[in-house]
Parts: C-alpha cells; structure tokens; sequence
C-alpha cells in the first residue's frame, strides 16, 4: 500500500537529512511522525519514527549530561554539501585539496583520512561544503558515514584509474549499502514503496586520467561501473575534468542566488547573496536572514529576470535566480 507522503511531510523529511545535530534531528522526526499520514501503508514507518525518536531523546538527555559532541554532526555551511566517497587511495583527499583550500593530508598509502576532512569548494559568488570522508574497503566500514551521506546533496564516488582493481573496490564499497536504508541513485529521494529507504543523488569520478594505462582502464571499467549514474574522468593531481565536476556539484544543491538590498541604499550587496532552495519563497528568505525579519515581514520589492524592476511582491513570492530584494517590515 502507497504511504501516500504529503509535502509537509517531505519537507519534514528533507530537514532531518541536512541536521547537524541531535536536538535538530529530533526536533524533525517529531514533525515527520505528526505530518505522516495515519493508515496501514505507514504502519511499519510510524513505528521506525518513534523508536529513532525515543533513541535521540535518550542521546540528547546524555549529551546534555556529558557535554560530549559526535564527531561526525557537521553543522552545514554554504549553498549545499557534497561528500567524497571511495576505496582506500582513490585520491578523495588529493580532490578535496584540487577543489578548495582545504589542506588534507595526501600521501601515497591508503587510509591517510581517518576522520572527515572539510572544505569550501567555489563557485561564482558562493561556496559549497565539501566532506572527505574515510576509505570504505572490504574490512574497513564506519557506519557513522551513512549519515553525512544522508544529509548530502551529493555523492562523489571515487574509482581508482591507477589500479587494475578500481572496478572490484567500487563494487566491495557499494555492497556495504545494498541491504541498508541509505542507498545511492540519481536523484535524491524517499522511496515510498520501502518507507524508511532513502536515496542520494550520486555520480562516479574516475580519477587519476593523468596516468599512462588510465584510458585502457576506463573503457574497461565502464562495464563494471552501475551505468545510473553520471561518468566524469577527471585527475585531482593535473586538474584535468575538475571545471565540469565542479558545475555537477553546484547543480546537486538545487539553489538560486538572492541578493538584499537595504530601502536606504541605491545598490545592493552584490557580493554574499543568499542561497534558497529552487522554488523558495520570499518568506524563507526572511527566515534565512532572522526570524524577527520573517516576523515583521510586509512586502518586498523585487528586481529580477521575471518580473517588472521594482514590482511590489508578498510572502508567498517564488524567487528566482538572481533576484534582488528590498525587505519592508510592519
């Protein structure tokens, strides 16, 4: 039977895949559980709910306790998050730095990155967060990583262009998801026929181009490597196919640009827009700058490619990419 998920509980469900921390998550399944549509088809997704949220309002009571915070509760910053996922020695480490000023650790031997590594990766006027996270291999897994892949909007994963065995360790990496509830696909989403199973928008970089038997080795691979998702062969050392790997990341984050401008100035700040989810209204915007702006908010006028300069708009305006606004308040 279909769970039938309404928006708000999407929504819901979106916010508890981006918290960065437990009173956030538990705040999110609370709305989730009073969102979620009462009937048999949601049964086993209702129960899933209260025992996670029976579980993190132990951990908050203990981490209030302890004063003690998970290492890998990383507080979202940017337009959007990407994580880099793969076998030991894939250069996740060797991109992080090629993408940021992020200063990893970068050595010629596997398992250099023992605990998540960040960076802010640039993108015109904004930023994305970047997460290297530690190698997955047959022996080695930390479940704490399904999470931030959870609260990603994209999945980088890594395959070995300088070993004949790249194919066979991408496979041994995906064999730790199969069974599990966060999986990887080409888009993001909640699979309301497996209530509970949640999958992130992923893509493959094949890395180390740079190298001699490295064009061999990709048309070989191409017969092993899952065929849903998008291919980019890049080399984080030469910087080579980095350009079209950075747009792809940008474009997982789903977000327009929005700049503010004071009623008492001529020109708007043009150089730290805001990002909004595509489709966002100016009265997220408002949250997004303080909840006593979304409060008093009255109007704005608006500046863009859709609409007349100037043109006075309500709460509920769709913004665009680009626009510029001028907050009135009651």
């Amino acid at each position: 039977m279909p769970a039938n998920l309404t928006p708000q509980y999407h929504k819901a469900e979106q916010a508890y895949r981006q918290a960065s921390s437990p009173e956030e998550e538990l705040a999110c399944l609370q709305e989730m559980l009073k969102e979620i549509p009462k009937h048999k088809g949601t049964d086993k997704l209702q129960a899933d709910l209260k025992q996670k949220i029976a579980r993190l309002r132990d951990e908050v009571a203990a981490g209030k306790k302890s004063g003690g915070k998970s290492a890998h509760r990383i507080p979202r910053q940017g337009a959007g998050r990407a994580i880099l996922l793969g076998p030991p020695n894939a250069g996740k480490s060797q991109l992080l730095a090629a993408l940021t000023r992020a200063t990893p650790e970068i050595a010629p031997y596997p398992y250099t990155t023992r605990e998540p590594q960040l960076g802010m990766m640039p993108w015109e006027d904004v930023f994305v967060q970047l997460i290297d996270t530690p190698p997955i291999s047959r022996d080695v897994f930390d479940p704490a990583v399904t999470g931030l892949i959870r609260g990603a909007d994209l999945v980088v994963l890594m395959v070995d262009l300088g070993s004949d065995d790249g194919a066979s360790e991408l496979n041994e990496l995906l064999a730790h998801f199969e069974d599990g509830k966060t999986r990887f696909g080409r888009e993001t989403m909640l699979d309301e026929e497996d209530v509970g199973v949640t999958y992130t928008q992923t893509v493959l970089a094949t890395n180390k181009t740079d190298l001699p038997d490295a064009a061999d080795r990709l048309e070989f691979f191409r017969e092993f490597l899952p065929t849903d998702f998008d291919v980019f062969p890049i080399s984080a050392l030469t910087g080579a196919g980095l350009p079209a790997l950075r747009d792809r990341i940008y474009q997982a984050c789903d977000v327009i640009r929005v700049y503010t401008k004071l009623p008492t100035k001529k020109e708007p700040d043009m150089e730290k827009p805001f990002t909004v989810k595509r489709g966002g209204t100016l009265m997220e915007l408002a949250e997004l700058i303080h909840r006593d702006v979304a409060k008093n908010l009255k109007s704005a006028r608006v500046w863009g490619s859709e609409i007349h300069p100037g043109t006075t708009v309500k709460s509920d305006y769709v913004l665009h990419d680009r626009d510029v606004v001028e907050i009135h308040s009651v």
